[in-house]
C-alpha cells in the first residue's frame, strides 16, 4: 500500500505562483510514474501533468509553458510548480501513482491522494 498527501494549495492572485508537493510514503520501494490531476466544480477531472519513472514528462495544452512537474525520488515526493496562474486553473488538485504510466494516465490508478484546494482570484 502507498499513502499519497498533498499539499501546498491555498489562495493566489492571477499572474500568481504556487508549488504543490505530494509525498508517497507505505510500500515506496517500487518505482511509480506519477501525475497531476485537477477538477474543478461542475466539471470532469482532468489530467494536468504526469511523469514517469525515468523522468518525461507530458502536459496538457492549457497549463504548457506554465507548469512543471518533477519529482524527488529519494524524498518519495512529487511537485507541481504553476506559475502565471489564472482564475481557470482554480480546481482541487490530486496527485495519484501506479506502476502502470498507462494506469496513471487513464486516470485508473491504484492510489490516490486527498486533494488540496487551489484558488486564484484577486
Amino acid at each position: 500500500q502507498v499513502q499519497l498527501v498533498e499539499s501546498g494549495g491555498g489562495l493566489v492572485q492571477p499572474g500568481g505562483s504556487l508549488r504543490l508537493s505530494c509525498a508517497a510514503s507505505g510500500n515506496t520501494s517500487s518505482n511509480y510514474a506519477m501525475a497531476w490531476y485537477r477538477q474543478a466544480p461542475g466539471k470532469q477531472r482532468e489530467l494536468v501533468a504526469f511523469i514517469t519513472t525515468g523522468g518525461s514528462t507530458n502536459y496538457a495544452g492549457s497549463v504548457k509553458g506554465r507548469f512543471t512537474i518533477s519529482r524527488d525520488n529519494a524524498q518519495n515526493t512529487a511537485y507541481l510548480q504553476m506559475n502565471s496562474l489564472k482564475p481557470e486553473d482554480t480546481a482541487v488538485y490530486y496527485c495519484n501513482a501506479d506502476v502502470s504510466i498507462r494506469r496513471v494516465v487513464a486516470g485508473t490508478a491504484g492510489y490516490w491522494g486527498q486533494g488540496t484546494q487551489v484558488t486564484v482570484s484577486s
